[in-house]
């Protein structure tokens, strides 16, 4: 700042452009640390999904396996969609008429870029029937993956996680 005769005339513009420069290479610092920091959380959040639908299809086929609920002589004793999973299978071998509940909601995929979608049309599901190194959806749903065509901070892509 200039002083002139005790006062104060305000800053020059040279302070000023410094000021303005050290403000910029801050936020020229943050918006890349804040990227890294939103996309970390969003793969804790991915790993986080993965793993509780994963359970809830494990839980399902333990049930069908030990007779719990039913299945056919042809079926794999998987889920037939990620819907059921939510709203349920009616137990066989309750007399109250109980229904079998996995998950209390589907969680979604939080790198799908559209939030309109229905949670259960975000993933993308492998059938038992199909190869690991090509996994097609079928008539059960054997495991999930994330649709996004994104490579995670690992440098696996997301939709192989």
């Amino acid at each position: 700042m200039i002083q002139a005769n005790g006062r104060t005339l305000g800053f020059t513009l040279i302070e000023l452009v410094v000021a303005l420069a050290l403000v910029g290479l801050l936020a020229l610092v943050s918006v890349p640390l804040y990227e890294v920091a939103s996309t970390r959380m969003k793969e804790a959040e991915l790993r986080g999904a993965l793993r509780t639908i994963r359970s809830a299809i494990d839980a399902y086929k333990a049930a069908a396996d030990s007779g719990a609920i039913a299945k056919g002589a042809t079926e794999s004793g998987y889920p037939p969609s990620l819907e059921v999973l939510v709203y349920g299978v009616d137990a066989q071998r309750d007399a109250a008429a109980r229904r079998l509940v996995f998950l209390r909601q589907l969680p979604r995929d939080p790198f799908h870029p559209d939030p309109a979608t229905p949670p259960a049309q975000q993933w993308a599901t492998r059938s038992y029937g199909s190869p690991p190194d090509d996994p097609q959806p079928g008539a059960d749903v054997f495991d999930v993956a994330s649709r996004s065509r994104r490579v995670g901070s690992n440098g696996v892509p997301y939709r192989e996680w």
